[in-house]
């Protein structure tokens, strides 16, 4: 063994301190002659007896040492594998394909598994998939959560590099540099996970429900029961939210403030909010049932902005109709309910308060720019045009955003453009319009609350007086730096709010015929002829623009279509295909159509002509993107299923924006239906 191994190194170096020694008693010893000859001898013989007795004991005792380092390393190295083997931690090794190689008996016995399970680590836990495994290469951990019978692990992954044992070894060869093994470490979170789970659950989330139509309801009540049905409500509403752990406090007559735990709100969610039906049970004479709507808010930083992010749910709500409960959690918004048509109000007092504050913002201002959303369509333009008027009545310049004028408005555009009572400025695109907004300038947008979905969402951040006015339920994406936004999900088109607008506008205000015609019109187009979601106060909108001059035969002939358009229209009605015995979905051909959309919205309004069908889905592709048209008449909540493609419109008229193929929108379609009827909800 002594010829085989030779020690080196700084242990060498500390068995050679004898012969160093020597050396230097010889070079001492040669001074001593210059002094005494007798001392010199005397060193010398000293020095050879040193000598001697130092090359005797490095022979005898050299032999000794190296076997004891010998037998130390192979002890060490027994050791070092037990503390591995008996780590208090689940470890073990993977190849780089995630099979097993070696685990501690920890992990053996925790898993079950031999210590030379051979298989993939995926059959032991399923999360640990090939693609989360570490890139060989990478210094960079990977870290799984994965469950284990009744506990949950991170399991962290990291690659250990072994290609230069491999390079040392007599035995081995690597091909690539880049060998490694995986090395896995579990780490028991099941404590943790629950201590953090019972801390999300006891999280404070602070509630506002509020009656939708509580003074419309009592008036339908005899004087002496109103008392009764405020109770009942007032008890239903409280002992529901008792049930979760809840507390209830009346802040209003038909407002209340709620506070409870998220866990109780999860409980809540899974139930779909039963008190929104229940709510619409009680009644005793009353000829209308109550609506509630409710909006939570959570996981704010404070307590205050939980309260902040409720208020902007239930406005959100109300925004969208009433009947239906929004969850602002952080900025994530999530819906409940909304499937009752909205409950028209009879009363005109917040439009007329409209119209005045309408009225000092532009008074306050140098000019009005006016847009309506991306391929303004005849309700937008229409509205655009009241405003204009408004505008003008002040006496201030008015312009409309309009870049692309499509063939369903240009008939109604072409009676101003060269007009010599219209400044030709009156129409302008988005880069006019970039030029012209300043501080200075009052916003109005019309017909959309999405700022992407305006003609120009630029004008949006270049003033600080924007102004809304639209009726389409509120989503996710609103303007919300608006100094006014009045927003009625429940008006037939934006034209009807316009016309009502204008009539508490001003006493000198007035509308010349074209203008009346234009307004007329979009009333017309939203609601296919007064047919669809028409009210009492659209039909006095529409009696207030025919006092004002607008002719029903000269609005019929702006509004009509060119042989290609109804050639096309027809088409998709005759390629319609009846999805699951009551849906239609149609595919409208675009090519050669100037306003290939404006088409399949008309066709999607034939197709609910046919017996049977209760909703209908157009499908046009239009700038390399799918634009779904749909309509119901009242089995069937259209905008629910919209809101899921990415878009939105009303209960009875929405329409959505799909980035994918005509095919693929279709399936996606139909998978919404389907999920849908997996969850037993067919009205949606």
């Amino acid at each position: 063994m002594n010829e085989k191994i030779k020690v080196k190194g700084r242990m060498r170096r500390y068995l050679n301190w004898p012969m160093y020694l020597s050396v230097l008693l010889i070079m001492a010893n040669v001074p001593v002659y210059f002094v005494s000859l007798e001392a010199g001898a005397v060193m010398s013989a000293g020095v050879l007896v040193y000598l001697l007795a130092a090359a005797i004991l490095m022979r005898a005792y050299r032999r000794n040492v190296v076997n004891d380092m010998v037998a130390f390393a192979n002890q060490y190295d027994v050791l070092e594998k037990r503390i591995l083997e008996e780590l208090a931690m689940p470890y073990g090794i993977l190849d780089s394909s995630g099979r097993m190689i070696w685990c501690n008996r920890l992990f053996s016995n925790l898993t079950g598994k031999d210590q030379f399970y051979r298989k993939s680590v995926t059959t032991i836990f399923q999360e640990i998939t090939i693609d989360k495994l570490p890139v060989a290469g990478k210094k960079e951990i990977t870290e799984v959560s994965a469950r284990l019978g009744e506990r949950i692990y991170r399991i962290s992954l990291q690659c250990v590099p072994i290609a230069e044992v491999v390079d040392h070894s007599e035995i081995m060869e690597a091909r690539q540099k880049d060998v490694s093994l995986i090395a896995m470490y579990l780490y028991d979170e099941t404590e943790l996970r629950e201590y953090i789970q019972k801390n999300e659950d006891n999280k404070l989330v602070v509630a506002l429900a509020y009656l939708d139509n509580y003074d419309e309801a009592l008036q339908s009540v005899e004087d002496v029961r109103r008392s009764l049905l405020i109770a009942l409500i007032d008890r239903k509403i409280t002992k529901y939210f008792s049930n979760f752990d809840g507390l209830v406090r009346k802040l209003e007559k038909d407002k209340y403030f709620l506070v409870l735990r998220q866990s109780s709100l999860e409980s809540l969610k899974a139930q779909k909010f039963q008190i929104l039906d229940e709510v619409k049970t009680v009644n005793i004479g009353n000829e209308m049932p109550v609506t509630l709507s409710i909006g939570f808010g959570l996981n704010g930083s404070t307590y205050l902005q939980n309260y902040e992010y409720s208020r902007i749910a239930i406005e959100m709500a109300l925004g969208r109709g009433g009947d239906q409960v929004v969850i602002k959690n952080g900025n994530t918004i999530t819906y409940f309910g909304g499937k009752a048509p909205q409950m028209e109000k009879n009363t005109r007092v917040k439009a007329r308060v409209k119209a005045q504050a309408l009225k000092e913002f532009i008074s306050s201002k140098d000019r009005v720019v006016v847009m309506g959303h991306k391929i303004t369509d005849v309700d937008a333009l229409g509205a655009a045009i009241g405003i204009y008027r408004a505008g003008k009545t002040l006496g201030k310049p008015v312009h409309i955003v309009v870049n692309d004028p499509s063939t369903s408005i240009r008939p109604l555009m072409a009676g101003y453009i060269g007009n010599p009572d219209y400044e030709p400025s009156m129409f302008i695109d988005r880069e006019e319009a970039m030029d012209l907004v300043d501080n200075n300038t009052v916003v109005v947008v019309v017909d959309t609350n999405k700022p992407s979905y305006t003609e120009c969402p630029e004008l949006l951040h270049m003033t600080k007086t924007i102004v809304v006015l639209d009726h389409h339920r509120r989503g996710n994406e609103v303007i919300e730096n608006a100094v006014l936004s009045y927003v009625e999900p429940y008006a037939s088109s934006t034209c009807e709010m316009v016309a009502e607008i204008l009539q508490y506008f001003s006493d000198d205000l007035r509308l010349r015929n074209i203008e009346a015609d234009c307004i007329y019109a979009g009333i017309v187009i939203d609601t296919n002829n007064f047919i669809t979601r028409s009210g009492v106060r659209t039909f006095e909108a529409a009696a207030f623009l025919r006092r004002c001059g607008a002719d029903t035969t000269r609005v019929r002939k702006m509004l009509r279509d060119n042989i290609d358009s109804y050639k096309a229209r027809a088409e998709a009605v005759r390629t319609a295909q009846i999805y699951r015995n009551c849906f239609a979905i149609a595919k409208c051909p675009g090519e050669g159509l100037e306003s290939p959309t404006v088409v399949g919205a008309q066709a999607a309004n034939e197709l609910l002509n046919i017996a049977g069908v209760k909703a209908s889905f157009v499908l046009t592709v239009y700038n390399h993107e799918v634009f779904v048209s749909a309509r119901a008449i009242d089995e069937v909540n259209v905008q629910l299923l919209m809101e899921k493609m990415g878009g939105g419109g009303h209960i009875n008229i929405a329409g959505a924006q799909v980035a994918a193929t005509v095919e693929e929108a279709e399936q996606l379609l139909k998978n919404i239906i389907d999920e849908m009827y997996q969850e037993g909800d067919q009205k949606i």
